[in-house]
């Protein structure tokens, strides 16, 4: 269970001058993630937690900045940490655990694409199938987005992989 009531005063986790157009920013960020099946509330704290400062929050510094209940913030964090794509902190001497961004979180994410990815590309291929036998059935866009799946499913490990290295690497 996340402990929120250990930090009575979150501190701002952006300058007051800059809260509108990073709120702004986040919620748009958590709307494009909800687009790829996360829930809203976990695309607002993934994307809160790729911007803001210290790097790493409390549940109650999230709930605050987030205008979120404990319980949604335990919940969603409990689904991100699951994902892969935000760690639980523990600090000696501290009751609260803080929250942060993976380092693969970012490749985590990238990498879930893939199962989508795979995902289209067999059901486009049981369309061509089912169609193949079917004179009049024109399959050539079905064809053709099954073909990028193809391809997508091929490369994006591959890019993720060069990226993970640039991260080694420092570059």
């Amino acid at each position: 269970m996340v402990d929120a009531s250990s930090n009575p005063e979150p501190v701002p986790a952006w300058p007051p001058r800059m809260e509108g157009s990073l709120s702004a920013l986040v919620e748009e960020m958590a709307l494009a993630l909800e687009a790829e099946g996360l829930p809203r509330m976990a695309g607002r704290i993934f994307s809160f937690l790729l911007i803001c400062q210290p790097a790493e929050q409390t549940a109650a510094q999230l709930g605050h900045t987030l205008h979120a209940s404990v319980g949604s913030i335990s919940s969603m964090t409990r689904l991100l940490v699951g994902a892969g794509l935000v760690e639980r902190v523990s600090r000696a001497g501290q009751r609260a655990d803080r929250f942060r961004i993976t380092p693969e979180g970012l490749s985590n994410l990238v990498a879930s694409g893939t199962a989508r990815l795979t995902r289209f590309r067999r059901l486009t291929r049981r369309g061509i199938d089912l169609l193949a036998t079917d004179i009049a059935a024109d399959v050539a866009r079905l064809h053709e987005i099954h073909e990028l799946y193809v391809f997508l499913e091929g490369r994006l490990p591959v890019l993720v992989e060069e990226w993970e290295q640039r991260r080694r690497d420092g570059t």
